[in-house]
């Protein structure tokens, strides 16, 4: 029976053990689901863990082309995480990240976060780091503002959008 089980785990890796019971008993085997476990187990079959699809860097028809970071302040990216106090009001909290290194460059903790911090920050962050030359985020308000479109216009050099 472990012949059988190896057999079919090799043909099928997918396959689990309650599948390979269901196999077996169309073979004619008489076996219950617990003893194919327990050899299973035994034997120190498992099986793989699928790889998630990694989203692909480049462009296509409909979209923009993500750069990839090559260097420090290359690219930053910076979003809004929302959560919840314990007595159930909003907090916001305003995340820029230096995608090269993983470097957390600023964290505002804020209930209402306005396109006018979101400058307020960036502008600081600019005269302590120097401006990266890709800034990335979400289309939340905060982000297509105009304010902020016009600010960076006259801050940063054309590159940045």
């Amino acid at each position: 029976m472990i012949d059988a089980i190896q057999d079919l785990s090799r043909e099928h890796p997918r396959y689990g053990y309650r599948r390979v019971t269901a196999l077996l008993r169309a073979e004619g085997w008489s076996v219950h689901r617990k003893r194919v476990h327990r050899l299973w187990r035994q034997e120190g079959l498992k099986v793989p863990v699928k790889q998630r699809k990694r989203r692909r860097l480049g462009c296509s028809q409909n979209s923009c082309t993500r750069c990839q970071a090559e260097h420090m302040n290359h690219v930053w990216t910076y979003d809004l995480l929302m959560d919840r106090t314990e007595d159930g009001r909003r907090l916001k909290l305003l995340v820029i990240v230096d995608e090269f290194t993983r470097e957390n460059l600023s964290i505002e903790v804020e209930r209402h976060i306005t396109a006018h911090d979101v400058i307020a920050v960036l502008a600081y962050l600019f005269a302590v780091r120097g401006a990266p030359q890709y800034l990335r985020s979400d289309n939340g308000p905060e982000f297509i503002a105009r304010a902020i479109r016009d600010w960076l216009a006259s801050t940063v050099p054309s590159n940045l959008p």
